[in-house]
């Protein structure tokens, strides 16, 4: 009886493999033949879909979803890697993101909040070193002493703007100082 299960597995398995590598070939028919032999592996099974990517991007921007409009999700690649490029709007500011379709990765992040909104937002003065942790628990992993952070002060309104570099992506950012909210994140692959 074993054996039957363990082979209905392996011919469903099969089965549901070869469908996978008409679809992916057939939508990233423009990618490099050595990419589409990758995309047909079985780690397909691991791949997120464009809801997926969407509600990633919406949780990193600290984004509820019903505040968001004008949503484009399309696929792309950046650097051989194939990506969900998603781009959104709130009332308060404007995101993209870029993120890989195999494991759900944030590879690339640029937006910026209207500073007329950060009262509106909420939030709480911050330190430099609680500025830091902000970012630290934004890319999980990146060890604390290698973000890089400063005071600023434009228009009369102070922050923090910094960067750090952690597993390929360079990072840049500026933090309101009265709320802690990041205003403008920028992430791209090194």
């Amino acid at each position: 009886m074993k054996w039957l299960l363990v082979g209905i597995f392996v011919v469903l398995s099969l089965g549901i493999i070869g469908c996978g590598q008409s679809e992916v070939t057939s939508e990233n028919s423009s990618l490099p033949n050595d990419m589409n032999k990758k995309s047909t592996k079985t780690i397909e099974f691991k791949d997120i879909d464009d809801k997926t990517a969407f509600l990633i991007a919406l949780d990193d921007a600290s984004v509820p979803q019903d505040n968001a409009y004008n949503i484009k999700i399309e696929k792309d690649e950046d650097g051989n890697i194939p990506i969900y490029d998603i781009e959104f709007e709130t009332n308060y500011g404007d995101y993209d993101y870029e993120i890989a379709i195999e494991d759900g990765s944030i590879i690339g992040a640029d937006y910026e909040v209207d500073e007329n909104w950060f009262d509106r937002l909420g939030g709480s003065p911050v330190t430099i070193d609680e500025a830091k942790q902000i970012v630290h628990e934004k890319v999980l992993n990146a060890p604390i002493d290698t973000i890089e952070i400063w005071k600023k002060s434009s228009n009369g309104r102070d922050y923090y703007e910094g960067k750090l570099s952690f597993n390929n992506i360079k990072y840049e950012f500026e933090i309101d100082s009265s709320t802690g909210i990041i205003y403008d994140w920028n992430a791209d692959l090194e």
